[in-house]
């Protein structure tokens, strides 16, 4: 699913990543740890393809068998849409739409017929227990509520991976042992493969692997 060698970013003379080495299989739920600093966010954005190592011709990433260092400015952008999806601590819900308009949001950009793409968002929503929240803007929904509207709109387009950065880091206690357990019935439900940055050890510990990123490395 996803074979990533010598990762490596730097930001002026800070050296971020140092070589990290990542094999993720598919189906995988995994989680990485680490103190703040290590790494984590920003080898979570590389592997989304929202950033880029500064070795470029030095390291390799290949998702679903494509080696994304090969696509240009455009076909990166489209397979971002088509492959990954992003759930981050804060949901980033556009708070003029619905909640089914949110959901619906990439797969418009993918160019999905408007009535399979509300069919979709439907889908997940009820999945998700939000079928009476639909029309619904996000100020009208708990934060526990936009977080499950946030996993929806990652599902959407039918990600190969999804990439989640503290994705219960700004939920209560309850709200965030719900959206925990959720990952493991999408990964039953839907076969998704789960990349899990996060400070909290019970979800961490959940996962079918922890690694643990230290100094801009993963331990082994």
């Amino acid at each position: 699913m996803i074979n990533a060698k010598n990762i490596r970013k730097s930001f002026g003379t800070l050296e971020v990543l140092k070589g990290v080495h990542l094999n993720i299989q598919a189906g995988e739920i995994v989680s990485i740890v680490g103190a703040s600093g290590a790494g984590k966010t920003t080898l979570l954005q590389i592997l989304g393809t929202l950033d880029s190592p500064t070795n470029r011709e030095g390291c390799a990433i290949q998702i679903d068998d494509i080696d994304v260092h090969r696509l240009n400015e455009k076909q990166l952008a489209k397979f971002r849409n088509e492959h990954i999806g992003f759930i981050f601590q804060f949901h980033q819900l556009l708070p003029e739409f619905t909640a089914l308009e949110n959901v619906c949001i990439p797969a418009f950009i993918k160019k999905t017929r408007r009535s399979d793409a509300e069919r979709r968002a439907t889908e997940l929503l009820g999945f998700l227990g939000l079928q009476e929240r639909l029309h619904h803007k996000p100020n009208a929904l708990s934060g526990g509520e936009q977080q499950r509207v946030a996993v929806a709109r990652s599902l959407i387009n039918h990600p190969s991976v999804v990439l989640a950065d503290e994705p219960s880091g700004n939920l209560d206690s309850e709200s965030a042992n719900n959206l925990h357990r959720l990952f493991f019935e999408l990964r039953k439900e839907f076969g998704q493969t789960f990349i899990i940055v996060t400070h909290n050890q019970e979800l961490a510990n959940m996962a079918d692997r922890k690694l643990t990123m230290v100094d801009g490395v993963i331990l082994q």
